[in-house]
């Protein structure tokens, strides 16, 4: 059976018993783009942002780009966890530094995808892509060295924006292919959120459940009653859902932690609680206020990695980065914009060269602050499925961020446990586009259910996109449909499997 293009998976609301997720995510995120006629700007910020004409108001994107940024805040303190430790130099990141760039970063490329893009996405320090630099920085290079690095395939990326090339790549993935990635981030989105908020812990021999097979401890209650709370308010399609969840979870938390006295999960001294707060304690703290240190930024080295370790060896760490960094964009684009019903009927997004060149110029931003590639943020699915449509949403979660650089103490009183519970929503909102795949023919099933089971099992959007565009090509080929493929395919599945034997390449220059 040949495939077919699929239309934007957006839906209307429909009243009882029988509604399915699509419809539920219908109501709680409001009138879809396609809905009814064409609706007259009521003022120059409406017309400039379409706001609408996608059917959207400004209450819901202002929501819309507070859920965003609730859901998304955790990165101001997990990044400077997995980057401050030591470069192969012995020198240490300064912590306080980290964590007030990377808000600063996110904010400025954020309202700018906001003001260019004109979409609701989010941007910050990708988490996947740190954590490669910070192995790179561990036993190979400087962190000056490797976010030089950074800068480089941030610009090579630029470029390939600029060239229209990335626009191509992303037009040329088959609406099979483009269902599957938006159906694995779901499931991606609902494991990230388990295992924040520690409902899922790496076991034996692979996943356990909460604390030696069993919930145990006030931080996985509180979780597991903010994704409670929050399933009832999504079901009873109560406006800003999501957001409530998230503050009143916070509350319960903060309410938890002041007559319980629990702690973190893991000490200063290294010694692990297993029953204490996955990331950020939610405690009030004692300064609201903090003076940003901004030192890290400017500082990077163009050249300094291909002086250590060879042209090759450098050039193939390059390629390493922006594969991960181009394909998680695809991803994310995919899948939070057909969750807002914002992609035409062959799953490609309208306008789309704006918001790859302002998320290749964040790549490029992120190396030059010294902390890592940004990137497009899954997480804006949360304030898409609670009703943000356009770039005004992103202004509100950038200016946030902006805000954050200086009130830092108190963006780290949300838990993890209190914001996790808002992915796992959004999770079972994505997967619900798993109805518009084909299933009657397994040259298209198998690329789709890799795409899908890779992304959360190896924890990795990039490895799922390859293993489905590698097997499609292949399967397609195989069973005479070579005409299907689109002669860009052929050129991503090469690069794709250049990327997965990178090790031995890497070995053997």
């Amino acid at each position: 059976m040949p495939e077919k293009s699929r239309p934007s998976t957006g839906s209307s609301p429909v009243g009882g018993a029988g509604d399915t997720p699509a419809d539920v995510a219908a109501a709680v995120t409001g009138p879809r783009r396609s809905d009814g006629p064409r609706v007259r700007p009521k003022n120059g910020l409406d017309r400039y942002f379409d706001i609408s004409g996608r059917r959207s108001t400004v209450g819901r994107e202002l929501r819309g780009g507070l859920t965003t940024f609730f859901t998304m805040a955790y990165i101001v303190v997990l990044n400077p966890i997995i980057l401050s430790g030591a470069d192969i130099t012995g020198a240490t990141l300064p912590f306080a530094s980290v964590a007030a760039v990377t808000a600063l970063i996110a904010g400025v490329m954020t309202i700018l995808m906001g003001v260019v893009g004109r979409y609701p996405f989010a941007l910050a320090t990708g988490l996947g892509i740190n954590a490669i630099v910070a192995v790179y920085a561990a036993t190979q290079l400087s962190w000056p060295e490797v976010m030089g690095l950074v800068v480089l395939e941030g610009l090579l990326i630029t470029v390939l924006v600029l060239t229209g090339f990335r626009r191509a790549v992303f037009e040329a993935i088959p609406p099979q292919l483009k269902t599957a990635i938006a159906v694995g981030i779901g499931f991606f989105l609902t494991i990230i959120g388990l295992a924040d908020a520690g409902f899922i812990r790496p076991g034996n021999p692979l996943i356990s459940f909460g604390v030696e097979g069993q919930l145990a401890g006030w931080p996985l209650l509180v979780f597991v009653i903010g994704l409670l709370l929050t399933s009832v308010l999504v079901v009873r399609r109560v406006k800003g859902a999501l957001l409530i969840g998230i503050v009143v979870t916070t509350v319960i938390a903060i309410i938890v932690e002041a007559i319980a006295e629990i702690g973190p999960r893991f000490g200063a001294d290294g010694a692990e609680n297993p029953r204490g707060w996955a990331l950020q304690v939610p405690t009030l703290p004692e300064d609201v206020v903090s003076a940003p240190d901004l030192s890290l930024i400017g500082n990077f080295s163009l050249v300094g990695g291909f002086e250590r370790i060879g042209v090759i060896a450098a050039v193939l760490i390059v390629f390493s980065i922006m594969i991960a960094d181009f394909f998680d964009t695809v991803g994310t684009v995919t899948a939070v914009g057909a969750e807002g019903g914002l992609l035409d009927q062959d799953r490609n997004l309208p306008k789309s060269q704006p918001v790859l060149l302002i998320d290749s110029l964040a790549a490029a931003a992120g190396g030059a602050g010294s902390v890592s590639s940004n990137t497009t943020y899954i997480e804006s699915a949360s304030g898409v499925a609670d009703g943000a449509r356009t770039g005004l949403a992103s202004v509100v979660t950038g200016v946030l961020f902006l805000v954050a650089t200086l009130f830092s103490p108190l963006v780290q009183v949300v838990p993890s446990e209190a914001a996790a519970p808002v992915l796992v929503i959004v999770g079972a909102l994505l997967i619900s586009q798993i109805k518009d795949l084909v299933w009657d023919d397994m040259s298209l099933v198998i690329p789709a259910f890799l795409t899908i089971a890779l992304m959360p099992f190896t924890y990795s959007i990039t490895n799922g996109i390859g293993a489905g565009v590698v097997s499609y090509v292949l399967l397609r080929t195989a069973v005479g449909r070579r005409r299907d493929v689109h002669p860009l395919m052929w050129v991503i599945a090469v690069l794709f499997v250049v990327y997965f034997a990178l090790e031995p390449l890497q070995q053997l220059f």
